[in-house]
This record gives structure tokens, C-alpha cells and sequence, in this order.
């Protein structure tokens, strides 16, 4: 998906050998002696680009120091369109980070991706959950560690406004829908906003919004059933998260203020939200924690960058469940990285990627976060991005990924996003979820 996305063999014994000598202190697990790479360029390609690219390089200077390579991470805004047909055209680049495990597993699929090395093995059973491992699983065998995430399911709202509304985050669904009426009673507007728009991946946030209900409402074993196509998007708990989501994306009392009707949703852009809600435009709207990078470049009605605090101009809430101090859900994406070379240069590139060394770079460099349970929470650039990052790493945290990334492209990235804009559109709900499953025929 857009958004920033999933599931051992071994390395060249020489670089096992003299594992430790060199990158003492740059990263986990060892690495072999610099002096044989000084000098060589690896590159990565990904999907990535603008400040978050600049951000990556940025976050290879000290490893560059300590070994001599040189990294290069190129981002093209076509990489998940084009990248399989480089890689079987035998134009692979050295890395690349994908944001889908469906688009993983169709590069294995070209014969030419690489299992990741015992070192970097190593690294992502230290650093990671077994669930972030099997994201980069194909066909029982490990290829790619997990980079960074984003947490999804998080509402965005005024702290200022609700105090002036009298109003605090909901514990659960209903009282969030209780919260929806009450703002809307107290403006005389429809309190939400949401944007589908994305060029060709049109549709997608909608996809979030059911991945959360369903998660939610039914619980993990269900999540997974769903994603493996054990459970069709006709069966009846599919259905409900549907029905629960139309409570407000498909009520022009509750959507879409400052923008339309209903149907406005699919012409509207994802990421024109972060404004709207800084501005003043809607007090609510649904979008993962990479949305707060979206508020850097807003404006508040006074015209100021937007502080996002829980004291500040904005802050979210994750997306309540149906039980109050039940357990706590969250859907997330990522990225993961995988290798198509051998080379000693590439595997110490992709061993200090899998480590705690490189998550804290990343991190401390701003608007990023990772799932690396030995990463450093506290270096995130804002209180709102550290708790987004707790909530990845603690243990008690019910985590699953992006289930339309973790489904075959026809579905995932096909009939499930134009089922989401058929749905806003007006289509019946037991025809959009036909018209969906559908999609695992193609």
C-alpha cells in the first residue's frame, strides 16, 4: 500500500569468520573487516522519496565511517510498479525496501532475491517479534528484515477543541460515535473528514478503515483467517465491519466537512486532511501515525505550523474497540529489506539495516518510527511519535500488518481499493464484498 508496510539461510563463511572485527559498536552481531569493502557502493532502491529519502541516506553516515561503503538509496514514486520487471530483466538494484510482503514474495518469485544472511537472521530474531519475521518469510524461508513502520488506526483531532467542547477520547466505538454527535450538535457540521483520493491507489485508506473494524470486532484468528482468504470478504463478520465503517463514511450528517457529500470522499486527497484538521475545517479524521509529518507542511487558522502534542494544535487517539480496557488492537505497515547480491559489501549494508544502531539513526532523524524492540523510543522527533513507537514495541500490543498488503495484488492493491470507492459511491455493501472476492479469481 501507500504508506509508508511484511513475513535463514546462511552468510559466506568468510564473512562469519571475522564477524566482530570492524563495526564494533555500528552494528549488531559483527561485521566483516572494512578493508575489503572500503571504497565499494551499495545500492538501495525503494519507494521512498522527498525528506524521508534525504532522512535514509542521512541515516548511513556513521556506518559509511566505520566501514568505508558507500550507500546510496535512490526513491522513485514508480518503484512498486517497476521493480519486479527490473529485477527479472536482470536489473535488480544491490537492496531493495518494499513496503508490501505481497510484492516481497513476487520478487523471490523471480528467483533472483537473496535469503537474508545469519547475521541479519541474528539481528531480526533479537530485535523484532516472530510475527515482523514471518512478514519477510516466503515459502518457509527468511529473505527480508523489517525497516521502519507506521502505526494505522489513529483518529486526529484539536486538543484545543475538544476542551472547548467538553469533550475527551473515547474508551470505545460507541463512545467515539457518542463523541461524533455531540461535536456535530455543538458546530451544526459534520464533525469528519476523509479523503480516498490517490492517484492509481485511489481507495486504500478506506481499506484501513475496515482493517481496523475487523480486527477490532472479531479479533486477531479472524484477521488472519480473512487475510489467508479462509474467511471471504462475503462472510458475515466481513460484512459488519462494513456496515459499523458506514456509520460515519457513509452518514453526510457525520462526513465530510469542508469538502462535500459523501461521495466527495473518493475525489478528496488522503493527505489534504492533516490541513483540514489543523485549520479547523473537521475535528476528526482517520489516518496513520505518518500523518504527522502531513502537519509540518499545514497551517493552523492562524497560519503557524501546527504543534502536535496532546497539549498542542493536534493529536490523535487509536481507534477504540468495542470493550472498554480491553486488549489494545493496532494495524501497522512497514517496509522490509531484501538483498540480490552475495556481495560482502551488500551484507553489511543489510546487516547494519536489521540492527538497533540503524532504527535509532532513522528515528533520531525525525517523522519516522520502527517496530525494533531494542530501538530507542525516546530519540523519536515528537512525544506523539514516541508513543506511537511504545505501542509497536510492547509486548501486550495485539499487532498485525496491512491486511490488503498482506493479500495477492488483484485483491489487495485491485478489487478491495475500487471496492472501497464503489462502496462511497453508493454500490450495496453485499455487492461491493462480492465484487471484491472476486478479485482472488483474477
Amino acid at each position: 500500500m501507500i504508506r509508508s508496510q511484511r513475513r535463514r539461510l546462511v552468510a559466506p563463511i568468510a564473512l562469519i569468520g571475522v564477524a566482530g572485527l570492524a563495526l564494533a559498536g555500528c552494528a549488531e552481531g559483527g561485521s566483516s573487516d572494512s578493508g575489503s569493502v572500503e571504497g565499494q557502493t551499495v545500492q538501495i532502491s525503494g519507494g521512498i522519496t522527498g525528506g524521508e529519502a534525504d532522512a535514509l541516506n542521512e541515516a548511513f553516515t556513521q556506518f559509511t565511517e566505520d566501514t568505508g561503503i558507500e550507500v546510496v538509496y535512490t526513491g522513485d514514486k514508480s518503484f512498486e510498479g517497476n521493480i519486479v520487471t527490473k529485477v527479472a530483466g536482470g536489473s535488480a538494484p544491490d537492496i531493495a525496501i518494499v513496503p508490501q510482503p505481497g510484492l516481497l514474495k513476487a520478487l523471490v518469485e523471480t528467483g533472483e532475491a537473496k535469503p537474508a544472511p545469519e547475521a541479519v537472521v541474528a539481528n531480526v530474531d533479537e530485535n523484532w517479534s516472530s510475527d515482523w519475521k514471518n512478514y519477510g518469510t516466503v515459502d518457509d524461508t527468511f529473505y527480508a528484515a523489517p525497516m521502519l513502520a507506521n502505526v494505522k488506526g489513529f483518529v486526529w483531532y484539536s486538543p484545543a477543541s475538544f476542551a472547548e467542547w467538553g469533550v475527551e477520547a473515547p474508551a470505545t466505538w460507541d463512545e467515539m460515535i457518542a463523541l461524533t454527535d455531540t461535536i456535530q450538535q455543538a458546530t451544526g457540521s459534520a464533525p469528519w473528514c476523509a479523503g480516498f483520493a490517490s492517484g492509481d491507489a485511489t481507495g486504500w485508506p478506506g481499506t484501513d478503515w475496515i482493517e481496523d473494524l475487523v480486527l477490532r470486532q472479531s479479533g486477531a484468528e479472524v484477521y488472519d483467517q480473512w487475510v489467508a482468504n479462509e474467511i471471504p470478504f462475503t462472510d458475515p463478520k466481513i460484512k459488519e465491519a462494513f456496515d459499523t465503517v458506514g456509520e460515519i463514511l457513509l452518514d453526510p450528517a457525520r462526513v465530510n466537512a469542508g469538502f462535500g457529500d459523501v461521495k466527495s470522499i473518493n475525489s478528496t486527497a488522503f493527505g489534504d486532511m492533516a490541513a483540514a484538521v489543523a485549520d479547523g475545517r473537521c475535528a476528526l479524521t482517520h489516518q496513520a501515525s505518518f500523518l504527522s509529518a502531513n502537519f509540518l507542511e499545514a497551517k493552523t487558522a492562524s497560519g503557524e505550523t501546527p504543534v502536535v502534542a496532546p497539549d498542542g494544535d493536534v493529536y490523535a487517539f487509536l481507534t477504540p474497540g468495542f470493550e472498554a480496557g480491553g486488549d489494545t488492537y493496532v494495524e501497522a505497515g512497514g517496509e522490509f529489506v531484501v538483498g540480490f547480491s552475495d556481495s560482502e559489501a551488500v551484507q553489511q549494508v543489510l546487516e547494519y539495516m536489521s540492527s538497533a544502531d540503524f532504527a535509532n539513526a532513522r528515528v533520531e532523524l525525525g517523522g519516522s518510527i520502527s517496530a525494533n524492540i531494542n530501538a530507542d523510543a525516546e530519540l523519536a522527533s515528537s512525544e506523539f511519535l514516541t508513543d506511537a513507537m511504545k505501542i509497536l514495541q510492547d509486548p501486550n500490543t495485539v499487532v498485525r500488518f496491512d491486511a490488503s498488503d498482506l493479500m495477492p495484488a488483484t485483491v489487495g492493491s485491485g478489487s478491495f481499493w475500487k471496492g472501497m470507492v464503489n462502496w462511497i459511491d453508493g454500490r450495496p455493501v453485499d455487492q461491493v464484498l462480492s465484487d471484491i472476492q472476486a478479485g482472488y479469481d483474477n
